[in-house]
């Protein structure tokens, strides 16, 4: 009933230092056998939620109830391992905590673990648990993923419960979890999606969008070759598209400003009046996000309704996109911020697109470079959740 992992002796930095509450699970289950970790934005009864932040713990102390998404975990036989480490209020996508912390990559150990779900990633890469809950508002869960060698899932937006958890961004915020292989992940999957209300049907369309495949490095899109291969031939060969609506930069401002206004709504007012220490990055990006006017956010909007449809005419109910998760391996380290920071805004140019469409996403590790991971992505329409693990097991099991 208890956490397995002892705070003070985890080698992946990857859980909050919590005193270990009794949290009940099902003796039995589809998820029996398995333990959890769960990322600090999720309630669990007995425990804190820190947001990542120490002014917001100690704000909302210790909870008195569990997030329905966690419940049905525990429900389903699954033993909570421990809440993890989240990037400072969400809003990052480094996996470095100006306060409590950087998780270690478990694949890559000299390479960040990528944000804001970077405990998670690194417990389940470390091997302390066997999957684990994060969120993906801007990549969150993808890119944590592909940096650690992990299976991702951004679920359709809405599919997950994140009732009973901490906002960053209401309108793109979603509820994913990793796992280090495809069986795994398929077993959470019957337990948090269930079955897809339309289904991909048993033959798909595979895209390749040029226009996405240009964002990545050409040392990754060479590393990406045989990955592209294994999936083409499993899936039949990919047809070139261009996804983007009006142009890519114009995607990342729509998205960055949607994101940036609703994390003010969200935070702003504990900002404002506690004036917290915020670490290198986020405080530039509140900042930024303050300034974000209604004009722009209107705009942006309207454009997110416009490219929904755009790609769900795209996609139809058998298109699905191949993908790079990210534009590059996880940087170094010891890069400086401004480096870090010019790495997420280039992959924001490559996330978006889920974010934006609200579709699902999952990326798969199917291959590496210099040493470390490099996710393949899969994006389908809406509510094809289920199906993209699906086709993901096909993938996996073709190669072994």
């Amino acid at each position: 009933m208890t956490r397995t992992t002892d705070v003070l002796d985890d080698p992946a930095h990857a859980f909050m230092p919590y005193p270990a509450v009794p949290v009940p699970h099902a003796a039995t289950g589809a998820l029996a056998g398995l333990s959890f970790g769960v990322k600090d934005l999720f309630h669990v009864r007995g425990y804190p939620t820190s947001g990542g932040q120490p002014l917001l713990l100690a704000l909302l102390g210790v909870q008195d109830r569990t997030a329905p998404t966690v419940q049905a975990l525990l429900d389903a036989g699954a033993r909570f391992a421990g809440k993890t480490i989240t990037d400072e209020l969400a809003f990052s996508m480094n996996g470095q905590n100006a306060h409590f912390g950087s998780p270690v990559n478990g694949a890559a150990p000299d390479r960040i673990a990528g944000g804001s779900s970077s405990g998670s990633a690194a417990a389940v890469s470390h091997r302390l648990c066997d999957f684990a809950l994060g969120t993906d508002t801007g990549g969150s869960v993808r890119a944590p993923a592909s940096h650690c060698g992990l299976v991702g899932l951004r679920p359709t937006h809405g599919r997950v419960s994140l009732h009973g958890a901490l906002d960053l961004s209401p309108s793109l915020d979603t509820c994913g979890w990793f796992a280090r292989d495809v069986p795994t992940f398929a077993r959470v999957a019957d337990v948090l999606l269930g079955q897809d209300a339309q289904p991909l049907p048993g033959t798909v369309r595979l895209l390749a969008p040029s226009d996405l495949w240009a964002l990545a490095t050409p040392e990754a899109t060479r590393a990406l070759v045989p990955a592209r291969c294994q999936v083409e031939s499993v899936l039949g060969q990919a047809l070139p598209v261009e996804v983007a609506l009006d142009s890519i930069d114009d995607m990342y401002w729509h998205i960055r400003h949607i994101q940036g206004h609703e994390a003010w709504q969200v935070d702003g007012g504990f900002i404002r009046r506690f004036a917290p220490p915020l670490g290198p990055g986020v405080a530039q990006r509140f900042e930024w996000s303050a300034g974000v006017s209604d004009v722009q956010v209107a705009r942006s909007r309207a454009f997110r309704d416009r490219f929904r449809a755009h790609l769900g005419q795209l996609l139809g109910a058998d298109g699905v996109l191949l993908l790079p998760t990210m534009p590059d391996i996880a940087p170094l380290v010891g890069e400086p911020e401004a480096a870090l920071e010019d790495y997420r805004n280039r992959a924001i140019r490559l996330l978006c697109v889920a974010g934006l469409s609200g579709f699902p996403q999952i990326s798969i590790p199917l291959a590496s470079r210099a040493g470390a991971p490099l996710g393949l992505s899969l994006l389908g329409p809406r509510g094809s959740d289920r199906s993209l693990v699906h086709l993901a097991q096909q993938i996996t099991t073709h190669s072994d």
